[in-house]
């Protein structure tokens, strides 16, 4: 009946990392599918100038394979995708993927206790275990601004970067201030004859300790036992100390205000400018930036920035909400990603026919991101409430990763067929999540890509990453309801 055991839906950092784990544990009959015509998630979609990660390489990367080669202490887009190659390759993984291969609707068949895939072709895959790993940042979000159809000129996402467009002497507009636009908004100041810069929201942007890993360093690394696990520990630690101040003693945000306004006071001389360019909201509520090169971009003669709004994009330009016609060549979309819709386009019925929109119809939500009631043997890799406001997604991804291997082994030792969390488990595990989430930082009065319409928190850990890891370490088959 089956056509394979495991179906892993996406070739990013989570599926690679599982399939890898899954095949050490000596489960072979895998298949991966990826929507793509190539592996790598956000780091093959995300390769507008100046991409690069915001965490340290050494602790961005899988534990199980470090790599001591990083050029940069944050490594660039292209190495990071390299890297994950790299390891697919390595781990004999790619031979497992199946490209072009987009998933338009999974069903549980409770009969037969295992899930009908279906590809967006109509190919129907039947396996015991459905495990996604498609992201929070994977789909772009089009902004629903009146009259961009109209525009004549060359437009795109930032996701989505068109490379053939030349900017050189271009009049560029740029919509969207976020972790994207940091970074790849200095090239295009650098290149285009004007840059208009419209800013829903100043994002608080502080330095980047970053710098280039010298040949001793790469051959220290690679050479000395236990100096890379070093490092990484290292990092660890200073990044997880840093979520005292986003939730438990947020009065320790206050020298990080001060040191960001320091900061951004010493590279931006326009006084006009430093009004826009500070946010109005307490520090850490959005994601923090880091970035050299932002603020004085910004403070050059031929950028404007516009905070004021947009009310429609004309052919020829964009009419802010104070009348101003701004007339460009190029419209660059930095609007970030439908990271509140889990697992969407993607239809995903369970038992008794119930569909995952309907379950999630308040929000979603999953007991320890991974699991939800009356969703049998799913796992969701990088689900509800487990992104990062302060650390590595990698480490929560290994911890996801080690427990849906602990779960498969319970229910290989003791014969299940299903592995479905019980409603009151979860139901008691995310009101204890989102009490928390509401004494942190993230729900003191701004909007952000971590809320849904609602509100509702549904993409940040409420906690320590340690304390997450603590709360995978063991699979507890009392919290699951079993058929065996």
């Amino acid at each position: 009946m089956l056509d394979t055991e495991f179906l892993i839906i996406g070739a990013g950092f989570g599926g690679i990392g599982m399939a890898i784990k899954l095949k050490q544990q000596g489960h072979n009959c895998i298949t991966l599918w990826e929507k793509e015509s190539d592996l790598g998630g956000c780091w093959r979609d995300n390769h507008y100038p100046g991409a690069a990660c915001d965490v340290p390489s050494h602790l961005y990367s899988y534990s199980f394979a470090p790599n001591s080669q990083w050029s940069h202490k944050f490594a660039p887009q292209q190495e990071i995708y390299d890297y994950i190659k790299d390891c697919a390759d390595r781990f004999k993984i790619t031979e497992h993927i199946h490209f072009n291969k987009e998933v338009s609707e999974a069903r549980y068949d409770s009969e037969n206790n295992l899930w009908r895939v279906t590809d967006t072709q109509g190919n129907e895959l039947r396996c015991r275990y459905l495990i996604t790993a498609t992201g929070q940042l994977n789909r772009p979000a089009y902004p629903g601004i009146a009259g961009l159809e109209s525009f004549k000129g060359e437009q795109f996402h930032s996701a989505r970067w068109n490379h053939d467009v030349d900017l050189k002497d271009k009049n560029v507009a740029v919509i969207g201030t976020g972790a994207s636009a940091i970074q790849f908004v200095p090239s295009v100041v650098n290149k285009a004859k004007h840059v208009t810069l419209f800013q829903r929201s100043a994002p608080y942007v502080i330095p980047k300790p970053d710098r280039p890993y010298s040949k001793f360093e790469r051959w220290a690394f690679k050479r000395i036992p236990g100096l890379l696990k070093l490092s990484r520990l290292k990092t660890y630690l200073q990044f997880e100390v840093r979520f005292l101040a986003f939730r438990d003693l947020q009065f320790l945000l206050k020298p990080y205000i001060a040191y960001w306004r320091r900061f951004m006071n010493k590279q931006v001389k326009d006084e006009g400018k430093r009004k826009k360019l500070t946010p109005d909201y307490i520090i850490g509520c959005k994601r923090i930036l880091i970035a050299n090169n932002y603020y004085p971009a910004i403070d050059q003669d031929h950028v404007d920035l516009v905070d004021s709004g947009i009310a429609e994009v004309t052919p020829s330009g964009i009419t802010d909400k104070q009348g101003n016609q701004h007339d460009v060549d190029v419209i660059i979309l930095a609007t970030g990603f439908k990271a509140t819709d889990f697992l969407s386009p993607i239809k995903i019925y369970g038992q008794d026919g119930i569909s995952l929109n309907n379950a999630w119809k308040d929000g979603a939500e999953a007991y320890l991101g991974m699991c939800v009631n009356g969703f049998p043997n799913c796992f969701m890799l990088y689900g509800p409430n487990t992104n990062l406001g302060h650390s590595s997604i990698i480490y929560m991804l290994e911890s996801q990763i080690n427990f849906i291997l602990k779960a498969i082994d319970y229910a290989k030792r003791h014969d299940t067929k299903t592995l479905n969390v019980k409603a009151d488990i979860q139901s008691k595990y995310n009101d204890t999540l989102q009490r928390k989430i509401h004494a942190s930082v993230w729900d003191q009065g701004c909007t952000s890509w971590y809320k849904n319409e609602s509100g509702k928190n549904t993409n940040n850990w409420s906690g320590f990453t340690l304390s997450y890891r603590r709360l995978t370490k063991h699979f507890k088959a009392k919290d699951f309801a079993t058929n065996e």
